[in-house]
């Protein structure tokens, strides 16, 4: 009798969905106001009465709002308990619970997860292989910015430092999966066997390197920090992947289908909207190694070259593939 009482309180008494003039939505701030008046007094309770030592061992921190509507209020109120957690750690000399980790290491608790997705994230290696940037080493890129344009020992180190990231990545996902859960990728990469000189890739990395260099010259930025940057990206071909699957072991290889993409003359094949995805992509980095203030300079010479260059992208493809692997049973 008790659980056909709630089953009926549940169903009798939802707030009105959606976005519209008359949603809950919409028509809902005294509640939001309600929220914010005791944002500080639940503050004060978490800095008192939270004990932290219980939320360490789990390395995680679950919150859950239980409520009868949907729409923004969830999110203000479980923001002002984020900023109140945030506090506490900091207030205790502890890391910031809400720094975000490398996906190559572990994230979550083990077989919490049922599906991961990852799209055009994979390419990037969590650093930059150390013996690019020694002197004394065979692989040093004296002045080029990535692999595909330097010497064998180069690519073979861009080959391990990627080898070594799926590797750490597939275990921490093994442990976090369910049995019988599913990972959804899309990585970008190459077919075997095609030169890496006949990528979109290739291709773009060459200017923005030549843009360096041209930069070195006038005195822009030292020759010193051009030799000392790598940008920490690989494309990888299907037969890698397949090999770091299987020498991980957890995971069978459910689909593997490639996806090409020709450039289109009148949408991505744009001199000014493909400066500005490079841009978006690797501004970060550029930032990071030389300064902001060289950053406009520089894509600015980045589009000129593209307008001069970009029949050269033509025939070129961008190939990605869809990857879904499947977490084996015990």
């Amino acid at each position: 009798m008790a659980s056909q009482e709630i089953r009926k309180v549940s169903e009798a008494y939802p707030m009105k969905g959606g976005d519209g003039p008359d949603s809950y939505a919409k028509n809902s701030t005294y509640q939001r106001e309600a929220m914010e008046s005791v944002k500080e007094l639940v503050t004060k309770g978490i800095a008192e009465k939270l004990d932290i030592d219980l939320l360490l061992p789990s390395n995680s921190f679950h919150i859950a709002d239980l409520g009868c509507s949907v729409g923004p209020n969830t999110f203000s109120s479980v923001e002002n308990i984020l900023e109140a957690v945030e506090l506490k750690f900091q207030g205790q000399g502890l890391m910031n619970p809400r720094i975000s980790s490398s996906f190559y290491g572990r994230l979550f608790p083990s077989a919490s997860i049922h599906l991961f997705h990852s799209s055009f994230a994979l390419q990037w290696l969590s650093e930059v292989p150390k013996v690019l940037e020694d002197k004394n080493c065979p692989a040093w890129n004296k002045g080029r910015i990535h692999y595909l344009s330097s010497t064998d020992e180069a690519v073979r180190a861009y080959k391990a430092q990627y080898a070594k990231n799926m590797e750490s990545f597939l275990h921490a996902r093994a442990q976090e999966l369910v049995y019988g859960g599913l990972m959804v990728l899309i990585i970008p990469g190459y077919p075997q066997g095609t030169p890496l000189s006949h990528s979109v890739a290739y291709l773009t990395l060459r200017l923005i390197e030549a843009c360096l260099i041209d930069m070195v010259k006038k005195g822009v930025i030292s020759e010193e920090k051009l030799y000392s940057f790598n940008i920490p990206m690989y494309s990888m071909c299907p037969q890698e992947l397949e090999a770091v699957v299987e020498q991980n072991g957890s995971f069978s290889i459910e689909t593997l289908e490639t996806l090409p993409r020709v450039l289109a003359d009148d949408a991505v094949l744009n001199a000014k909207q493909f400066a500005a995805h490079g841009r978006a992509a690797f501004e970060g980095l550029i930032k990071q190694q030389f300064g902001k203030k060289i950053t406009n300079e520089l894509f600015d010479l980045y589009g000129k070259k593209l307008e001069e260059e970009l029949s050269m992208f033509k025939p070129r493809k961008t190939t990605s593939f869809l990857v879904v692997l499947k977490r084996k049973e015990k």
